[in-house]
């Protein structure tokens, strides 16, 4: 015998909805009505089905299901569909192993929530896991000597996944970008630890270098790391190699600022190896072209008849075979000026007080003034525009108007190199390209706040070089969801239009229509909040992975997300992510 509920048409056209008894009495089949449900709700009539195939009625919704344990999933699902959209598990190696599955889980931890090793270990483990980024990827325990392990492995893969990523995004003829930075390194047991110039304003403690290798629209390929003492120009041979060798460009174009690619690097390393450059002049270069020839030749750079915001392309003696453009920009100039007057006037300040002690008794002595002197008059890097005459009991100044003169002169002035032909790149072009290198800028300050590569905890070199890497591989999946996150970020999605408000490289940069709608109002055309990168993916991280089970059946567990919100479903689209793709119903 069984109880169903049927529907069944009636004579006056509408549909009989019949709670029914039916059995079987030899060869014949038996129904009998037990109750007439037409009238009702159908919503009550789905429920008495419910009831009817087993399941069970709540007189409050809240105990549907117990939910046993929720676990932020919605950044965790935005990466690592970027990733697997990007092939980085194949990048990483194409061979499935425990090491391979740990590297791709600690790339996307350094995107989703940066920590060291251990408290990444702790993330990832079942039993105290912050996301459901361990249980997506099925790694079971994890302990904190495994990530260390982890670090020893993607150290030896790092040329080939350089080599891999360097062929996707670098080919014969292209520009490739390179700077270098530092960041503060905690102990002192690592080899690479070293007192140097720090590029992050951390003095006072040792320091590692790394030198970053991007494509031409930014996108990070490749890193290396150099002892805290490196300078910029030393940096340069390695990549050459890495460039000519590892990745075999034979055609390309390096890009570096002045303090890297210097003449004597360009032409020991560079120019050996057949590679193109784009760089600029130093100040003490530039004051070459001031100079006329020696037959009375009109030197090539006359100051005064620059154009505001336009290009001039002028050759020089001292840079033979080479391409000079030499830009003039207004803003810069006043702006220069401005500080070296505020400069020059706390300056004479600082004298005006030594004066005065000197005057009152309070300073006595010539070597006392001189040391006084010695210690407030270059403190503002200006010294070199004063004479200061020194006596017993007196001191006068004055400023050198002409040397003040001389440095006004190129105020403003910045002279771009290459030795790309007019044909290979036109000269508003190698102007473009040299400022492209603020895409670098850009990659290391994100590397140093959302992924937080600094301060780096480690004895061992090989560890330092593989966290460096890891975060240079993190920085990439975020380059490409910066990109495609554009339109609800405080981004420029409209870079050709950026570019089109402006007739001259020279010209102050501009964000697009689109760009400036969004810083104004907050808001993206579709009406949603804008974020920031962080903040958007804390919000995708609300889209919580809950594991459940039935009333009184503590071992029916089920997997179900909560449904996104219209912000976040947003976000899944732009980046072609299905936030349900990785999650198996039964956990």
């Amino acid at each position: 015998m069984s109880i169903r509920i049927d529907v069944i048409p009636n004579q006056y056209g509408t549909k009989a909805v019949l709670l029914r008894k039916t059995w079987c009495e030899g060869r014949r089949v038996r129904h009998k009505t037990v109750a007439n449900l037409t009238g009702l709700d159908p919503a009550v009539v789905d429920g008495f089905r419910a009831v009817l195939r087993g399941g069970v009625v709540l007189d409050d919704p809240r105990k549907a299901f117990a939910i046993r344990r929720s676990l932020p999933h919605g950044h965790v699902a935005a990466v690592l569909g970027t990733m697997n959209g990007l092939g980085l598990r194949r990048v990483l190696g194409r061979k499935a192993e425990r090491m391979r599955d740990l590297a791709f889980a600690a790339v996307a931890a350094r995107i989703i929530d940066p920590a060291s090793k251990l408290a990444t270990a702790r993330a990832l483990d079942p039993e105290t896991a912050s996301t459901s980024l361990g249980s997506l990827l099925g790694l079971g325990p994890v302990t904190g000597n495994e990530t260390l392990d982890m670090l020893d492995w993607l150290l030896k893969r790092q040329p080939w996944i350089e080599r891999s990523l360097a062929n996707r995004h670098l080919k014969d003829g292209t520009l490739i970008l390179h700077d270098v930075s530092s960041s503060c390194l905690e102990g002192s047991k690592c080899t690479l630890a070293a007192f140097g110039h720090s590029r992050d304003g951390k003095r006072g403690k040792v320091q590692i270098v790394y030198g970053l290798l991007c494509a031409a629209d930014g996108c990070p390929v490749a890193v290396e790391v150099f002892p805290g003492n490196a300078s910029d120009p030393s940096t340069v041979s390695s990549q050459v190699d890495k460039v000519r060798k590892r990745f075999g460009i034979g055609r390309v174009a390096l890009v570096g600022d002045r303090g890297m690619l210097t003449t004597a690097r360009i032409r020991e390393d560079l120019a050996p190896a057949g590679l193109d450059w784009i760089s600029a002049l130093k100040t003490a270069d530039i004051r070459k072209l001031l100079q006329e020839g020696p037959d009375g030749a009109p030197a090539p750079l006359v100051p005064e008849a620059l154009v505001p915001d336009a290009v001039a392309e002028v050759t020089g003696p001292d840079f033979p075979g080479e391409r000079l453009m030499v830009c003039l920009n207004p803003r810069l100039r006043q702006e220069r000026r401005r500080k070296r007057e505020d400069l020059l006037k706390a300056t004479e300040e600082a004298l005006h007080g030594i004066a005065a002690s000197v005057r009152s008794g309070r300073l006595k002595g010539r070597e006392a003034i001189d040391r006084r002197v010695g210690r407030d008059v270059n403190r503002r890097k200006v010294g070199k525009h004063f004479e200061v005459d020194v006596a017993d009991g007196s001191i006068a100044w004055r400023r050198r108007e002409d040397r003040i003169a001389a440095e006004a002169r190129l105020d403003g002035v910045y002279v771009i190199r290459t030795s790309l032909g007019p044909e290979a790149m036109g000269t508003e072009a190698a102007v473009d390209a040299y400022k492209s290198l603020a895409g670098v800028e850009r990659a290391f300050r994100n590397a140093k706040t959302d992924l937080r590569i600094r301060p780096v905890h480690g004895c061992s070199a090989d560890h330092v070089k593989a966290h460096v890497f890891m975060c240079m591989l993190a920085l990439h999946v975020e380059w490409h969801m910066r990109r495609r996150l554009a339109p609800m970020l405080f981004e420029d999605d409209d870079r050709e239009g950026a570019r089109a408000r402006r007739s001259s490289p020279v010209e102050k940069a501009e964000v697009s229509e689109s760009a400036k709608a969004k810083a104004d109002t907050k808001l993206t055309p579709d009406g949603l909040p804008v974020h920031s990168f962080r903040t958007l993916l804390d919000d995708l991280g609300t889209l919580t992975l809950n594991d459940a089970s039935l009333p009184g059946r503590p071992d029916s567990l089920f997997r179900i997300a909560t449904e996104p919100t219209e912000l976040q479903a947003r976000a899944f689209g732009l980046l072609g992510v299905d936030p349900d793709a990785y999650i198996s119903v039964t956990g």
